[in-house]
């Protein structure tokens, strides 16, 4: 059956359904969150890189991008549906490598797990939204005090609601949390529950396109917008599996080149991939997703993932104080830029 378009739909949780299994790079946090299974990738060779994935993500961009192709390696693909039942399968071995948002790995090391943030890329913030209803009389983040906001615990979307409350002069204890994923999240905010939902693109696209909210702050100049590859210590200890990494490693960065020079047709494929309409896709990716640029996991990404680590331990959503630095592995920065570089920009996306 044909999946309908937007403008076709009344409300917004049918829209959403099929993004239940997609949760971006961002990762909400949840128990429930599980693998959906595993898929062989192409390849050659002895050495099989297990490679955890979400719905979308690299094993769509990389193929699309003709670099899947002559590898001298095999992969072995496992699709979950956020960051934190990645890196659950990271520490417990049965993932070599993934890719997940900011905010993932700190509750990983803050629960002790076995990793090793390898790799990073930095991207536009502005799909990092509090959203509103449109008829909200909500302005400006301060008027978010005694107000219920949504969030996935855990996710680059809390930190982001955490940063812009503390911006605005408000604390933790000056709002009502709700810890939704972004299926409930969406429900809640589309029939008036809450007054705002802190999220994430695409969920910033989609709500934006089907004129059911508006934004009331971005992420820009309050969070990151890093995202990163995360490894387990025991492929990187097997010289041939540090090896595999390397390679897949500068093949995610060429593909992520194709998704900037080919905003449109990567929007073809992840539409397709994910059952996003085009168009919220296309916004998507000229918003947020595009906009990525490979940098070096340096001093100053280590520092700023530092301070989202004592943000969470300050407020005991983290069982213990760590040393982000611990958990990182740089022999794969090479020569790449600093993680401050400017993230890439097609100009303003479409908030029709």
């Amino acid at each position: 059956m044909r999946r309908p378009t937007l403008r076709a739909l009344p409300t917004l949780p049918a829209l959403l359904l099929p993004l239940t299994l997609v949760l971006a790079a961002c990762g909400g946090n949840s128990a429930a969150d599980a693998r959906a299974g595993s898929r062989s990738g192409s390849g050659s060779g002895a050495v099989t890189l297990n490679v955890g994935d979400q719905k979308g993500g690299s094993q769509a961009v990389l193929k699309a991008a003709g670099e899947l192709d002559h590898l001298d390696y095999k992969i072995k693909w496992s699709t979950f549906t956020s960051g934190p039942p990645l890196l659950e399968a990271v520490n417990a071995k049965a993932v070599d490598i993934g890719g997940v948002g900011n905010t993932p790995p700190v509750f990983a090391a803050g629960a002790g797990s076995r990793i090793k943030v390898v790799a990073a890329s930095h991207g536009s913030s502005d799909g990092e939204t509090i959203l509103v209803p449109e008829d909200s009389p909500l302005r400006q983040p301060g008027d978010l005090k005694g107000k219920s906001i949504a969030v996935a615990q855990g996710s680059s979307a809390h930190y982001q609601l955490l940063a812009t409350l503390k911006k605005a002069g408000l604390g933790i204890g000056d709002v009502k949390l709700s810890y939704l994923q972004p299926a409930d999240a969406l429900a809640a905010f589309s029939r008036g529950k809450v007054d705002a939902w802190a999220v994430w693109d695409p969920y910033t696209s989609q709500v934006l396109h089907a004129k059911k909210g508006r934004v009331l702050a971005t992420g820009a100049g309050v969070t990151n917008g890093l995202g990163f590859q995360v490894a387990a210590p025991s492929a990187l200890a097997d010289p041939a599996k540090a090896k595999a990494v390397g390679d897949y490693l500068k093949r995610l960065n060429r593909a992520q080149d194709w998704v900037f020079q080919h905003p449109e047709a990567w929007a073809k494929v992840w539409s397709k991939e994910t059952g996003l309409p085009y168009e919220v896709a296309l916004d998507s990716v000229r918003r947020s997703n595009g906009t990525r640029v490979a940098v070096a996991v340096d001093a100053a990404a280590v520092a700023s993932e530092q301070r989202i680590a004592d943000t969470f331990a300050d407020l005991s959503l983290i069982p213990r104080r760590f040393s982000f630095q611990d958990y990182v592995d740089t022999r794969f920065n090479g020569t790449l830029p600093p993680s401050t570089t400017a993230p890439r920009s097609y100009g303003k996306a479409s908030s029709r």
